[in-house]
């Protein structure tokens, strides 16, 4: 392990190796003074019973009502006017964004460095540098930091399409940052071991760029982030650093009666369903199946819950909403092929913490094979990766806190019990503190 990953870390190993940092306040203070404001609030007027007859009031409620019922239904004219205006710039983003074959919604300007195209194995990934904003300046013998986005369905960029975000954090503490982005189709016969074994050309590159500086923290959102492990199992003398924010791993891994996402996946009675819808797409995989999915999760929020909550913030909502739109409604297609090794040898066959997966040229993917730090964000409250899933892979390697020190592995793990799956690499809030601090740890 490198010198600096040793002092950076040197807290999660002289607790065994493996540490949980519990962030946010409790709820409860809330909860009791919304209590509070509601029993204020429905208190029976002085004078009448709690479940009386309202005849004392009756004549200045019509009154009220006759008078505030105007302003009402001009207030509901008005906000559907201009929510029928946002969709309307929704819908020509979407049509904007997914007309161009390689498109981002990166907020910041970038270069091309590599193009996954020009390797043995053609992939639709590429090597971004991402040129820092004015006034900020990095320094090129401080760690590189290399962002991956997940190809789950939307296009790229969602780990940096805010200032307060994983690269726009790594750039204000000064370090060089580059992003793995992806094309919206990919190569013909591309696999998923192609990318995997190609994107480790990607990193020989951001280390021979940087030849006097620490090996590269390396960020994977979601999907990305066991795909980046991968690429670290396979080469890690590579890699410094790695932090897996909402990634599965132990794929098996639940609680009785929770996230509904992993019970759909057993009802529906295994990778069936996958192979169709490729068949259907004549060898594609469209990502709007994928992002269907998660909308399925909570089809009150999908259905009604989120234009609501826009419509009743029209006035200073609409830019956000138009923003992560823009991403959500991005929608991607994948090769049958890449979807099905995936169900099969991870999601169903459980394979990558198991020792059973192995590469093109028959090495054998192991965590255990990573000597540089892994760091694993999850948060109880995200129903698409759950903490039994990011973190039990944990468990299912190492029987001990001892065994994990024998194997000179360090493992820190943060726990939110608040934000939802997409806030765990898109949120201002994360971004301004729990990003912040892992940059700012990498530092030490």
């Amino acid at each position: 392990m490198a010198a600096s990953n040793q002092t950076a870390l040197a807290a999660a190993a002289r607790c065994g190796g493996c540490v949980a940092i519990a962030s946010g306040p409790e709820r409860r203070p809330r909860e009791i003074g919304m209590t509070i404001d509601f029993a204020a609030r429905h208190k029976p007027a002085p004078g009448r019973a709690g479940h009386g007859p309202a005849t004392a009031d009756a004549g200045p409620a019509a009154v009220q009502l006759a008078t505030a019922w105007p302003e009402y239904m001009i207030d509901a004219f008005q906000r559907s006017v201009l929510f029928l205006e946002l969709l309307r710039q929704r819908g020509n983003d979407e049509i904007a964004i997914t007309a161009r074959p390689v498109a981002t919604v990166l907020r910041f300007d970038h270069d091309l460095v590599m193009s996954g195209q020009a390797l043995p194995r053609p992939m639709n990934y590429s090597l971004l540098r991402i040129t820092p904003p004015p006034g900020v300046i990095t320094d090129p013998r401080k760690r590189p930091v290399v962002v991956v986005d997940p190809r789950a369905g939307q296009g790229p960029g969602i780990g940096g399409f805010k200032a307060e975000s994983e690269i726009g954090d790594a750039l204000d503490a000064g370090h060089p940052v580059y992003f793995i982005s992806f094309a919206a189709t990919p190569e013909p016969g591309q696999q998923f071991l192609d990318v995997v074994e190609g994107q480790v050309a990607f990193f020989e590159r951001v280390v021979a760029l940087h030849p006097g500086a620490p090996r590269p923290f390396a960020i994977g959102n979601c999907q990305a982030g066991y795909q980046t492990l991968m690429v670290a199992m396979l080469r890690p003398d590579l890699f410094g650093p790695c932090l897996v924010a909402g990634s599965p791993m132990s794929y098996w891994q639940g609680v009785h009666g929770k996230y509904p996402m992993r019970y759909a996946g057993g009802l529906l009675g295994g990778s069936w369903l996958t192979a169709m819808t490729s068949d259907l797409g004549r060898g594609r995989f469209d990502g709007t199946a994928l992002v269907m999915n998660f909308d399925s999760l909570n089809p009150a929020n999908w259905l009604w819950g989120k234009q609501y909550d826009v419509y009743t913030h029209i006035d200073t909502g609409g830019a956000r909403y138009l923003a992560f739109e823009k991403w959500w409604g991005d929608f991607i297609q994948l090769n049958g092929d890449e979807l099905q090794f995936l169900v099969d040898n991870l999601f169903i066959g459980d394979k990558l913490t198991r020792g059973q997966l192995a590469s093109s040229d028959g090495r054998i993917f192991d965590l255990r094979n990573i000597r540089s730090p892994i760091i694993a964000f999850a948060s109880t409250a995200d129903n698409i990766s759950p903490p039994p899933q990011s973190l039990g892979w944990i468990l299912d390697l190492y029987r001990s806190v001892d065994e994990i020190r024998a194997a000179d592995q360090t493992i820190v793990y943060c726990l939110d019990h608040k934000i939802g799956h997409l806030a765990i690499f898109v949120s201002t809030k994360v971004g301004a503190e729990q990003d912040e601090e892992f940059v700012q740890m990498m530092d030490c």
